[in-house]
């Protein structure tokens, strides 16, 4: 029996190894069945360039697990090993002591991956003691015993093994009991092992017999070690990759399509990209891509692979050129890792635009399935953008189906405004905004359907990217002066009557939390209808534009801004400001004649104060300033008080607001209330 000492020094290897190394105690099993899979396909080659020549036999490595003895053991029967190389691989920190070996190798995984020593190394995370019972395939070969208890000593033995191959036999620690529980390892294995190229066997396949689940005789191979994405795409039809889907994803919905990448230069690359359903709730469609090294399962956390909008794929990625740290559990950051998200993105747009362009009626079919994940991908990476601008969409609100230059096309004659602007209408709800948009369509315009979480967000971009081009919601304002045509027609009412119309209506305003509302006078015509709630679109989009932008929730906080337009031209207007005036001229005759004394008044001390610097006023002239905008302020808030305390009982002010409100989908609670009251009175 040999008996050393793992380092030069005395430091215990493993809990170095634990906290630097390792930081998920999991992937202990990975990594022994990689080793074990790295071994038996190391003899398969040796087999294939003649330097084995012995029978192969049975390949598969197999899970056993003792729960009364305490242990669980990977075996293999691939190449083994001789005392000579468990010293060289297993004892090799004593050729550098572990700072050493740390430094040389804590960021070149790709330099130690498959060498048996590091995999081996994480078994003491959740092992008190490890024996390696292993004979090499090299005829003549002693097979040997190596034992550890995680101390820098350890034992080296020949012992009795006939068959090629290892065993790793772990006795599981007490704090780590549940890695002796059948289900977790079930679980482990697939995660991490599902596609690994050597069949991995963990007991034996069970049945329903005599009320119970029993063992059967057949093994249970929990992989498949073949995976779709190492096939050739030639190969395959179009429900072999809908069935490799479900058995990723079993609780999806079929994808729309799929992408199989397959590059060996300048870096190796394979796996398959499906394209989910993706309607809403961004969050929910992540993390969804599962990264392999050579079949082995790395992660699913692939944002440093993929562009962030490609993270909505679904999928894998298999590739040994992306770099590790040496435990296989995130990324680092390297050249190739750049040069492999680029390709990725365009081999993405590439597929898109050959669907595009090889059935259009298809990739509309699927638009709006397709729409979330293109405008994301526009939004958050220029380089996809000028890829998907030709073969990205808008949708209409008859449902037909444009690009971005095609929509151009045909709305530029009509939609362009007195100044040269091309105007894009939109609409984010068609039932809401229903009577905007067909106000709009009896114009001859087109208004896009932006009914989706990210097509305003999109809207405001190409506003930036596209010359003298707006982009305005449908009922942000009356569709005459959305695209303006010609100068808007005047008031005809005089200053006196828009102030008593604009108060008789906002005094009545039912209140509506976060809401505040500006009053509009307009000339609309006499056909136009006599009151609309409009929306302004400046700070409708800041609002909107708050909830994906960093930086922008101050707008998120402010009140929503509507206008309230009155047509002055309407029948029922005109009889407000009638009713407003003859019942309330009395009461106002003596407040109107006073306040425009007091207006005169302080027009007259601003200018005279005008000319002198504010040092040179007097204390006198101040309080007289400030005492007569007291008093203008004070007869404004009388004037108001009399027009309000009218409108209070005037029902046809009510009965207009309520239906602009109502419009709008506004109208709620108490107030919805008293206009159902009310319309009914009124039909009496």
């Amino acid at each position: 029996m040999q008996k050393g000492n793992i380092g030069v020094t005395t430091e215990n290897i493993f809990p170095v190894i634990k906290k630097f190394l390792y930081s998920d105690h999991d992937i202990f099993l990975r990594e022994m069945v990689s080793n074990a899979v790295d071994a038996t396909q190391k003899l398969k080659t040796l087999s294939v360039i003649g330097e084995f020549k012995g029978e192969l036999g049975d390949l598969s490595v197999r899970v056993n697990l003792d729960e009364k003895a305490g242990t669980l053991t990977i075996s293999d029967h691939g190449i083994g090993m001789t005392a000579e190389e468990i010293e060289k691989y297993i004892n090799q920190i004593a050729f550098s002591g572990v700072n050493d070996f740390l430094e040389k190798y804590q960021d070149k995984a790709e330099a130690i991956i498959g060498h048996f020593g590091l995999g081996f190394y994480s078994a003491f995370m959740v092992a008190k003691k490890v024996e390696i019972i292993t004979k090499s395939y090299k005829e003549g070969s002693q097979a040997v015993k190596w034992s550890c208890d995680g101390s820098p000593e350890y034992t080296l033995e020949d012992t009795d093994k006939t068959k090629r191959g290892s065993d790793i036999v772990l006795y599981i620690d007490d704090d780590c009991k549940e890695f002796l529980q059948k289900s977790k390892i079930e679980e482990l294995l697939n995660k991490y092992c599902k596609f690994m190229a050597v069949p991995i066997v963990f007991g034996k396949k069970t049945e329903w017999k005599d009320g119970k689940m029993v063992d059967t005789d057949e093994d249970n191979v929990i992989n498949s070690i073949d995976p779709l994405w190492v096939k050739a795409p030639s190969t395959l039809k179009g429900e072999d990759y809908k069935s490799f889907y479900r058995t990723l994803f079993p609780m999806n919905e079929e994808p729309l399509f799929w992408i199989h990448l397959n590059v060996d230069y300048p870096f190796n690359l394979t796996g398959i990209l499906y394209f989910p359903r993706v309607k809403n709730n961004i969050e929910l469609q992540r993390n969804k891509i599962q990264l392999y090294c050579n079949q082995v399962f790395v992660t699913d956390q692939v944002e440093g692979i993929v562009p962030e909008f490609l993270t909505l794929l679904h999928g894998v990625i298999d590739s040994p050129d992306i770099p590790l740290n040496v435990s296989r559990s995130y990324l680092q950051s390297d050249s190739n890792v750049k040069k492999i998200s680029t390709y990725i993105s365009k081999k993405v747009a590439d597929r898109l635009q050959s669907i595009f362009k090889e059935n259009r009626k298809e990739f509309e079919e699927k638009w709006d399935d397709l729409k979330l994940f293109i405008n994301y991908g526009m939004l958050s990476d220029s380089d996809f953008y000028e890829r998907a601008k030709d073969f990205a969409l808008f949708k209409d609100t008859d449902g037909k189906y444009f690009t971005f230059e095609e929509y151009k096309t045909l709305v530029k004659d009509n939609q362009t405004d007195k100044d040269g602007f091309l105007v894009n209408l939109y609409t984010n709800n068609k039932e809401e905004q229903y009577s905007y948009i067909e106000a709009a369509k009896q114009k001859g315009y087109s208004v896009i359907d932006a009914s989706g979480q990210l097509d305003v967000p999109l809207l405001s971009m190409l506003e930036q990217k596209q010359e003298k081009t707006r982009y305005v919601r449908v009922d942000s304002d009356i569709v005459d002066r959305i695209i303006q045509k010609e100068d808007t027609p005047k008031n005809k009412l005089t200053s006196d009557e828009t102030d008593n119309l604009s108060e008789a209506f906002r005094s009545q305003i039912p209140h509506i939390e976060k809401a505040d509302f500006t009053i509009d006078v307009q000339s609309l015509g006499e056909a136009f209808q006599p009151v609309l709630v409009t929306q302004n679109e400046y700070m409708r989009r800041m609002k909107e534009m708050s909830q994906y932008q960093q930086g922008m929730g101050f707008y998120g906080q402010l009140p929503d801004s509507y206008n309230l337009v009155l047509n002055a031209d309407h029948p029922l207007v005109k009889k407000v400001l009638d009713d407003v005036t003859a019942n309330t001229a009395e009461e106002l005759k003596p407040v109107a004649s006073e306040l425009k004394g007091q207006e005169a008044r302080l027009a007259a001390l601003h200018q005279a104060q005008d000319k002198k610097k504010a040092e040179e006023l007097t204390q006198e002239e101040k309080d007289d300033m400030q005492n007569t905008q007291k008093t203008v302020s004070e007869l404004q808030n009388k004037k108001k008080a009399i027009v309000a305390e009218y409108a209070k009982g005037n029902d046809i002010v009510h009965q207009l607001i309520d239906l602009a409100l109502l419009q709008n989908g506004m109208l709620q609670g108490a107030a919805l209330d008293k206009f159902l009251k009310r319309s009914i009175s009124l039909i009496k």
